[in-house]
């Protein structure tokens, strides 16, 4: 693809968005061309944010780490696709504001879905538990999540296919210049 800075794909939003299958969808075209990292919330949470809890506190040290990890990346031409929750705008804007200040471009994509469409898709009964009370600190239910007021991208994965999502992005990265045409879509 002849391009070799790295740059930041910020996928936020609830559980169950489909934050996780867009990204593994994204990180599979996005290899051929170049080099490629994903950060997954719930890998980051077992190796690099073991021992936070889901205070606010430590919600937004989990986002710093993931950021942080994302910049060194990016900053040596890897493109980064960091998918998680995080819930707070400020936690958001603080990890674009130090990308954008040390040259890498971030973009945030919008992973959202209905309440009712999460909870049918929630495999794991999360949901289901913390609106029974049993599940205390769950976001979306018992905590709250900030919805990006203006995200570079939006995908609703309840109407959008995997494959719409992805060229949704896809698009957004062309227009911000961190894709050439040789990146078919």
């Amino acid at each position: 693809m002849g391009r070799s800075a790295g740059f930041i794909l910020w996928l936020t939003g609830l559980s169950g968005a489909g934050k996780s299958t867009l990204s593994r969808a994204l990180h599979a075209h996005l290899a051929r061309s170049q080099p490629m990292e994903v950060l997954d919330g719930d890998e980051v949470r077992t190796w690099l944010s073991r021992g936070l809890g889901f205070s606010r506190e430590d919600r937004e040290e989990n986002v710093r780490r993931i950021g942080q990890v994302a910049r060194l990346l990016a900053k040596h031409g890897v493109g980064v696709i960091a998918a998680a929750i995080s819930p707070y705008a400020a936690s958001r804007a603080e990890v674009r504001r130090l990308a954008e200040a040390a040259g890498i471009p971030f973009v945030e994509v919008f992973v959202q879905a209905p309440l009712d469409v999460l909870i049918a898709r929630d495999v794991k009964g999360l949901y289901k538990k913390a609106l029974a009370g049993e599940l205390a600190h769950f976001t979306g239910v018992s905590d709250p999540y900030e919805a990006p007021a203006a995200p570079d991208v939006t995908v609703r994965s309840d109407v959008d296919s995997v494959e719409a999502g992805l060229l949704r992005v896809l698009e957004a990265l062309r227009q911000r210049g961190l894709l050439d045409d040789s990146v078919a879509a």
